[in-house]
């Protein structure tokens, strides 16, 4: 039952198709308004509570018991698979890291706007990663650096 990248997009879309409504934050409001921000506030919400629930199936799944496969290949498969799930979840408690400090911007105020150069992130960027904390020109040039100081 192992858990692939899809599904945590899926479980992203779940959590945008649960607090959908009517409204959709547009261009032609203030830019963080409240009613922006409530948007995202509920979002991230939603998006924890579908990990959590998500983590708590796998929880129940490693207590069903061991892996007993009488074939040592089928064994080797399905520690693997669990392997991946566990990885998985490790990858999903950093998620649930960065969606609190993203409710944490949220109510100090600065959520929208990009840690380096302080300039709005833009909804299209919101809406298809909540989390994110740069703007794509300062992410693009950090991911660049980071490039360069690996290659030293």
């Amino acid at each position: 039952m192992p858990v692939s990248l899809a599904d945590d997009i899926d479980i992203l879309v779940k959590a945008k198709r649960s607090i959908a409504g009517d409204y959709l934050p547009g261009e032609d409001e203030p830019y963080m308004g409240e009613a922006q921000l409530n948007y995202f506030r509920r979002l991230l919400q939603a998006w924890k509570k579908a990990i959590h629930d998500s983590s708590a199936d796998t929880l129940q799944h490693l207590q069903d018991g061991p892996i007993r496969e009488p074939d040592l290949n089928d064994r080797a498969s399905s520690e693997t698979d669990w392997g991946i799930e566990l990885r998985t979840r490790d990858r999903q408690r950093k998620l649930i890291a960065k969606i609190d400090s993203a409710l944490r911007r949220i109510e100090e105020g600065e959520y929208g706007y990009c840690e380096v150069t302080g300039e709005p992130i833009g909804l299209g960027r919101l809406i298809a990663r909540p989390i994110a904390t740069m703007t794509v020109e300062a992410q693009e040039a950090h991911e660049r650096r980071e490039k360069v100081s690996r290659d030293d």
